[in-house]
Parts: structure tokens; sequence; C-alpha cells
């Protein structure tokens, strides 16, 4: 299977249509901070012919491929090897203090799914890596096999949102110290047997929760978001606008709580006029989060979780303009 027939990016249409009105001026500068395999940005640079694109991602691989994909746009397009909350320090290096459109795609992405020898995916026996970038960083069999319980504990908790966290890290706990960990169906079997049946009768594979825990902590996904999606819209240019993609409640809240502040007036009550540093910096495009539409989700399951914000720069901080 080629990289563009096994991805199909989610809700690519609704991106586009919500990033249109920023993007079709001559010299509009648009950034795929998830670049992946490259779905997104290539529909972006067809899209938008004037445009010029920056696209980051950890994962070399996923580099590499996307490359050779977006090869025919030339110089419209920069790709970058680096996480998307170094967008600041990218643009900087580049010379490029405003962009008109940002686009994030977050979670793990269906090239990192796909290749089993990753370790993302529970549901094929995989050694336990997790990292988006192979050339850094701790995987998630460090993880599993070296930090303290109590840690455990709050990790799957407060990543996975998984109720049985303490029953599951104690069963981790008494087989690493006969074994450590290195592949991942000896973990989903230990997780299957130390859940109530009650437990996984819900929700469906038992696994998931741990996992998606693991993957997070690995990659310090929620951290990289939480300082990420700020920084993307201190990047906007007045009229610029940006789409997240987020696939788990976690991630979504974050973007949430960014586009509400970014949204709200801050003024004190009772003044008869609202200075300007105290009046919204963003317009919010969506109400609430949307939706994959169901002709989607049949055919492509992983558009399922997905859901969809959008925020356009209506003006300046007054600290940028000082």
């Amino acid at each position: 299977m080629t990289n563009n027939t096994r991805h199909v990016p989610v809700m690519l249409q609704r991106c586009l249509d919500m990033l249109a009105p920023a993007l079709a001026e001559p010299g509009a500068v648009v950034v795929d901070c998830t670049l992946g395999l490259g779905g997104h940005s290539e529909a972006l640079l067809s899209t938008f012919p004037a445009a010029r694109l920056i696209a980051l991602d950890r994962d070399t691989s996923a580099l590499k491929l996307a490359g050779e994909r977006l090869a025919p746009y030339g110089d419209r397009a920069t790709l970058v090897h680096a996480v998307y909350d170094e967008l600041p320090e990218v643009l900087d290096r580049l010379g490029i203090p405003r962009v008109q459109g940002v686009l994030f795609d977050l979670g793990v992405s269906s090239m990192q799914l796909d290749e089993a020898d990753r370790g993302f995916a529970y549901a094929q026996d995989a050694p336990l890596d997790m990292r988006m970038d192979q050339t850094t960083g701790i995987s998630a069999a460090d993880v599993l096999n070296t930090y303290a319980p109590g840690e455990l504990v709050r990790i799957l908790r407060s990543y996975g949102e998984e109720k049985q966290a303490k029953r599951i890290v104690e069963a981790v706990v008494r087989e690493r110290a006969k074994e450590p960990f290195t592949n991942s169906a000896r973990l989903v079997e230990l997780i299957r047997d130390a859940l109530p049946q009650a437990a996984k009768r819900t929700g469906g594979n038992p696994a998931k929760r741990t996992f998606q825990a693991l993957r997070i902590e690995v990659n310090g996904e929620l951290a990289s978001v939480e300082r990420a999606v700020p920084a993307a819209v201190k990047a906007l240019a007045v009229g610029g606008r940006i789409a997240v993609l987020s696939y788990q409640s976690l991630e979504d809240r974050l973007v949430k709580q960014v586009f509400a502040a970014g949204a709200a007036n801050t003024a004190p009550a009772g003044l008869p006029v609202v200075p300007e540093r105290y009046q919204p910096r963003l317009k919010l495009l969506t109400r609430g989060a949307e939706l994959p539409t169901e002709e989607e989700v049949a055919e492509n399951r992983r558009a399922a979780p997905a859901r969809l914000r959008g925020a356009e720069r209506i003006r300046e901080n007054v600290e940028d303009t000082a």
C-alpha cells in the first residue's frame, strides 16, 4: 500500500473551507503543524496555488514519505523536522513573522498506527516503542519498566482516563519484577487479565486507554499541545485562521480553553468603553466542536473520534504592537 492510498485525511474539505478565506491572497503562508503522510498538506497546496506551505513533523519517516509526495510543488513546500511546539523557533529561522493559516491534526498518524514495529497499535504484537520521533527519547517499555508505581497510576488516570489504573499498575509491577516488558501483546494480555469483567464489557479494547496514556507520556503530547496552540494563535496575522483536529477529550479541552480565552472580553465589569487591550483577539469559527459526518466515518473509521475547532484572529495583542 502506498502512502497516498493508505492515508485518508480526516475532515479534509471542512478544514480547507475553514482556512480558505485566509489563504486566497498571493504570498499567504499556511503551516501544517502535523505533516504526517502529507494528505492535508497536498490538499492545501493544490487548493490554494498562491500559498506557501511550512510543514512540521517530528517523525523522520513521515518527512521522507511526505517529501516524495509533495516534491511536485517544489519550493512552495518547506518541510521541517520539529515538534509542533517549536513553531515560533521554526518561523523565526525562516524569517516569517506572521502566517495566514495554521492546521493541527493531533494524535498518532495513520502511518504510525499501520507500521507494526512502532508499537502504537494494541491489536498487533510489536515492540513497545511508541516514540513519534524514533531518534530520541524514552520508549513505552522504558516507562513501564522504570517508572515508580505511583507515577504509572497518575499517567494512566490523567492521560488515559483509566478508572482501573491502580489494578493495572499492580499487575505491571508484579510482572516486570519477573521479566521486563518489551512487546505489546504481553501488556494487552496483562490488562485483559487485570480488569474485572464489567470493565471489559464497554469501551472497546480494554488496552486502549493504557496505550493512549503511554503514548502521551512518551511523546509529551499534552504539554506540547498546551504550548503549541497558543503559540500558533500568536503567530497568526489579523485575518488569519487556525483549525485544530483532536481525537480525545484531553486535547480537545486544551484547544477549547485557548480559543475561549482568546474570544473572551476580559474587561472589568461596568466599563462604559472597553479598551483595546481587553477586547477579544479571536472569533470562533465553530459552535463547540464539529464532528465528522456519518459518510466520512463509514469511509474512514479513524475519523470517528475527531473533533474540529477553528478560530480567526481579529486583532493584534496590544503587547504585539508595542
